[in-house]
């Protein structure tokens, strides 16, 4: 291929398919409109619009083809597809072949060399001449893609479907990986285990060795909703339990989801340092976190990409019942649920006894929670840190949605840090990357990667805010939910599950060890 021979290499080598060789002349690239080499008018000009397809292939092939031909109107726009008889008269090729446009590109299934020299020596067109061996059901995508490639050479619309395209197979593939490696039966046998033998981390079996402090000495646990906190004198100890709240309530205990929250947070503060300090000190046990004892600020700092939730702080709830300053935000009419905001918008929280309200950050200062100079910082650092993590998560093959975060000043220094946790399946939303937009497309939810659906199924079953006694999650339901944690955790860090299903026995010589 004259000067061509490098990029099909590597269009071969990313679609897995193999043309056979050919001179294909390249489409005009470099502007919108350029001059036309066309011999009869050197002077014309053409426009890189998206190029005509015309396929030869046999008759018995049309059925494979019309899928190629589909796959490229679905996923690279290219809609402009024909399809001719590789049994066609020598005249009539020529006629076909000297009448096409410039920005026409051909695709000849089979050894048909007089149909690949004709276009050759008649047309400035490119040329892609597949066997028929590959010409297979499973093949369709590949060869469409291939095609769509070469389109993308003169048209910027189909460049950008094929750039969307190979990432959204990429995000599909990470997905796919860690999916299936946490189906594994060695995976769901540490998870039914733990479950049936009620092992799971709730904090109330933790003890102290009298051997290097006595009893009466021992830290003092103080229950949170999922942490339990001990004092250490200068720095606290918090262990992440199995416990799973939501809706102000506990709902289950999910195996290992204390120790993938507490990880995947240690992985987040250590990956968000260079924009906010953190209160992290050490990791000492998965479940246990030793952090610098900070004054919390009484907001939950939530950030939210997407119109969506069910909760009644969440954008979409308040939306529905007809608000339309969110927060000091101005929304307009006509938003969808789960569809993608304008802009990252900052929605705070109060944090309070009975319930959390949303909050301007107008209000936050004018009521006194915070002042304006600590709240600017806080917010600038929640809208970077969110940024930071969308980015990173659509490497993985995740959206993150939505999150919260809480922050406090350094009891020492007076630094404001991030503390609390980051962007785990407990403070955020995450949905898979390479479903969204079809998904969105067909009126559908996006698939949760967090615990939206045994929200869903409280929500379902009864009344979570109200009722005094929630019905037992299933069995089937919380084990799925603990895969999904474990799932995620993977996801997020390319590292292995380590499972210690004896963990709450060794949580507190952990923090003893760090005293």
């Amino acid at each position: 291929m004259r000067g061509d021979d490098d990029l099909f290499a590597i269009m071969e080598e990313m679609t897995g398919v193999t043309t056979t060789t050919t001179t294909t002349k390249p489409l005009i690239q470099k502007s919108t409109t350029t001059k036309s080499k066309k011999r009869n008018n050197p002077n014309a000009t053409t426009t890189t619009t998206t190029p005509k397809v015309i396929i030869f292939c046999k008759e018995s092939e049309e059925n494979v083809m019309t899928k190629v031909s589909t796959s490229l109107a679905n996923n690279f726009n290219v809609t402009n597809v024909s399809f001719r008889s590789t049994s066609i008269p020598a005249s009539r090729l020529l006629s076909t072949v000297t009448s096409s446009s410039n920005n026409s590109i051909f695709v000849v299934i089979g050894s048909n060399d007089s149909i690949v020299n004709c276009i050759e020596n008649e047309s400035v067109s490119p040329v892609l001449s597949f066997s028929s061996s590959e010409v297979e059901e499973e093949e369709t995508e590949k060869m469409a893609l291939l095609i769509a490639k070469v389109c993308a050479c003169s048209s910027p619309t189909v460049a950008s479907y094929v750039s969307s395209y190979i990432a959204s197979k990429k995000q599909s593939s990470l997905i796919q990986d860690a999916q299936s490696h946490t189906k594994s039966p060695y995976y769901q046998s540490q998870i039914s285990h733990v479950y049936d033998a009620k092992l799971q981390i709730t904090g109330d079996n933790i003890t102290f060795s009298s051997s290097s402090s006595s009893s009466k000495n021992a830290p003092v646990r103080i229950s949170g909703k999922v942490r339990d906190r001990f004092d250490l004198g200068d720095k606290l100890a918090l262990v992440t339990t199995d416990r799973q709240s939501g809706f102000d309530r506990m709902l289950a205990l999910v195996p290992f989801k204390g120790q993938v929250l507490n990880l995947t947070s240690a992985y987040w503060f250590e990956m968000t340092e260079h924009i906010i300090p953190n209160h992290i000190v050490s990791v000492p046990h998965g479940n246990v976190s030793v952090v610098k004892k900070c004054t919390p600020f009484p907001i939950e700092f939530v950030v939210r990409a997407y119109v969506t939730g069910s909760t009644s702080t969440s954008i979409w709830k308040n939306y529905q019942n007809g608000v339309r300053n969110y927060c000091g935000h101005d929304l307009p009419e006509g938003l969808q649920k789960n569809q993608k905001l304008w802009k990252l918008l900052l929605t705070p929280t109060t944090k309070e006894e009975e319930h959390d309200r949303p909050i301007s950050p107008a209000d936050i200062v004018s009521e006194g929670w915070m002042t304006q100079e600590d709240f600017d910082i806080c917010a600038k650092a929640a809208l970077d840190v969110f940024a930071f993590g969308q980015k990173v998560a659509l490497e993985r093959g995740l959206i993150l949605v939505d999150t919260k975060y809480e922050m406090g000043k350094d009891e020492e220094t007076g630094t404001i840090m991030m503390i609390d946790e980051m962007h785990t399946p407990d403070s955020s939303r995450y949905w898979l990357a390479h479903s969204y937009e079809e998904r969105i497309s067909r009126g559908m939810e996006p698939e949760n990667i967090d615990k939206e659906f045994l929200r869903l199924w409280f929500r379902d079953n009864c009344d979570p805010y109200h009722d005094d006694v929630l019905p037992e999650a299933p069995k089937e339901l919380v084990e799925e939910l603990s895969r999904r944690y474990v799932s995620l955790y993977e996801m997020i860090t390319w590292k292995d599950f380590e499972f210690d299903v004896e963990a709450e026995g060794h949580i507190g010589e952990a923090i003893q060890r760090s005293v």
